[in-house]
């Protein structure tokens, strides 16, 4: 069997961009490292692929015996054709060059109809070119389709029990989405085989293509000329501008004319700053957020996780479950206690219930409660309410008590140049407190908690259990730390201001 020269995933890369397709066939090794989140996020989508099947059992597996050896699928489904099954997953045609796997290949009463199978909540656009080159692949290749779907999560699914398949899935059919699509498929077919062909790598600059609809794979290749902080960095600011910086030759906010480019008020005051090198401080209204405050001072961070198909009962496709909590309190005489909470990693437990009942015994009745970015903490706290009915007022109480520390830096009351344009707190805190870092944390960041504490609950996790427990612990201590150092500056600036 001649080899294909393209698949279904590199079809829709070369629409993205033509450069990233020619260096994915013929400089694979300058792809950027997959990082373990997105592992873990392709990993789930093999998960929901399987679960699918279950929504059309007792069907044949073409799946070959590795990723290389494609043809072993192509010629398995040619078989279970011929032995008249009729229902088969993964099922592999190849066609003109190209090759493409369907997740589930199904004949009933009405004829054949294929399933695409998605991890999202929905269809989106990015999914009908997909489904338009499977269906052009697997209709030459001699199946007459009578439909094509995407099945997807259904975010709505709350879990009661076992899971319910059919619940859990919606299946939406694309026909009339990809037929519309078909006569443009053998245009760009060729297209893209002939960019594969090509001598040379495609002369294609950078662009708002790198990120839509995917970021790209080969960024850090392509983009290696762009400094670290540069024009990109500008919060807030619309792609389309930045690429039109860009485009004169603007790379860094230095180079930047501020008599003639026009910004918001936040975008202008960053890049003046960081022009200026002087640190922009509104001392009124800093002092009125202190002033503020009623003590004891609890200092709140949340670590939640989420999977696409729920684990626990009362639980929604991808909603974040918290299970974790680090509390700093703060007497207004300045003595601080820590306190926390990590559930224990148990598909039998669910970890909210811990958590919640910890978290109001720690968080008494009196007192402030300073979270960074309230909505997300407010937002899980709505969620818990809803489980956890029994507990409604004490959780309803811990909600009015809740101040957002991020407001003097969002609101750009305090801003330094070291801080680029974000308030996100892993740039606030070495910006203020540069003795404190988060690099030298075995795990620095809310995202892989996350994957690390789901991966525990699942028990594919290959690391040390216990010792990943105690870095899950120091990471989260980090951030509230950083909140009571954080707040201790801005209470400084009111100090020398009286």
């Amino acid at each position: 069997m001649k080899k294909h020269l393209l698949s279904k995933s590199t079809f829709l890369r070369g629409l993205q961009c033509e450069k990233s397709l020619y260096l994915y066939k013929h400089y694979y090794e300058l792809k950027d490292e997959v990082s373990t989140q997105q592992q873990a996020i392709f990993d789930q989508g093999t998960e929901v692929g399987l679960l699918a099947q279950e929504l059309f059992p007792g069907g044949k597996d073409a799946s070959p015996s590795s990723h290389f050896k494609m043809h072993e699928a192509v010629l398995k489904t040619r078989e279970f054709l011929e032995e008249g099954e009729t229902i088969i997953y993964e099922a592999t045609f190849q066609y003109n060059g190209v090759l493409a796997a369907l997740d589930i290949l199904v004949k009933d009463e009405e004829g054949w109809k294929a399933y695409e199978v998605k991890s999202s909540t929905s269809v989106k656009e990015v999914n009908i070119p997909d489904a338009a080159v499977q269906y052009y692949t697997i209709v030459n290749s001699g199946i007459d389709l009578v439909d094509i779907s995407i099945v997807h999560i259904n975010n709505q699914y709350v879990k009661q029990g076992p899971i319910d398949i059919h619940q859990l899935f919606n299946i939406e059919s694309v026909y009339d989405r990809v037929m519309a699509l078909q006569p443009k498929i053998p245009l760009e077919v060729e297209r893209l085989k002939n960019v594969v062909q090509k001598d040379t790598v495609p002369d294609i600059d950078i662009g708002p293509h790198c990120d839509k609809p995917y970021t790209c794979d080969f960024k850090g290749y392509c983009w290696q000329h762009i400094p670290e902080y540069s024009i990109f960095n500008i919060s807030n600011l619309r792609v389309n501008k930045k690429f039109e910086l860009y485009d004169q030759g603007i790379l860094t906010l230095e180079e930047i004319n501020l008599t003639q480019v026009t910004f918001g008020t936040h975008q202008h005051l960053q890049v003046e700053r960081e022009q200026n090198g002087e640190t922009h401080i509104e001392h009124d209204k800093i002092r009125e957020f202190i002033k503020d405050l009623n003590y004891p001072l609890y200092h709140l961070d949340f670590e939640t996780t989420g999977a696409a198909v729920p684990i626990y009962d009362n639980s929604k496709p991808y909603q974040q479950l918290p299970f974790q909590y680090s509390l700093h309190i703060e007497q207004e005489d300045g003595g601080i206690e820590h306190r926390e909470f990590l559930a224990e990693a148990d598909r039998d437990r669910d970890p909210r219930i811990g958590f919640i009942e910890n978290l109001i015994k720690d968080l008494g009745t009196k007192g402030d409660i300073l979270v960074y970015n309230q909505g997300f903490e407010e937002g899980k706290l709505k969620d818990l309410q809803k489980v956890f009915p029994r507990l409604d007022q004490e959780i309803d109480a811990i909600r009015k008590r809740l101040k957002d520390l991020m407001i003097p830096f969002k609101n750009k009351w305090y801003y330094t140049p070291e801080m680029k344009g974000s308030y996100s707190i892993k740039h606030v805190l070495p910006a203020l407190v540069p003795e404190l870092s988060y690099q030298d944390l075995e795990i620095q960041e809310g995202g892989a908690a996350s994957t690390i504490f789901g991966q525990m609950v699942m028990g594919n996790f290959e690391g040390d259990n216990q010792k990943t427990r105690e870095a899950l612990k120091a990471y989260c201590k980090m951030d509230t730390w950083a909140m009571v150092e954080i707040l201790k500056i801005l209470k400084d600036l009111t100090y020398d201001r009286e």
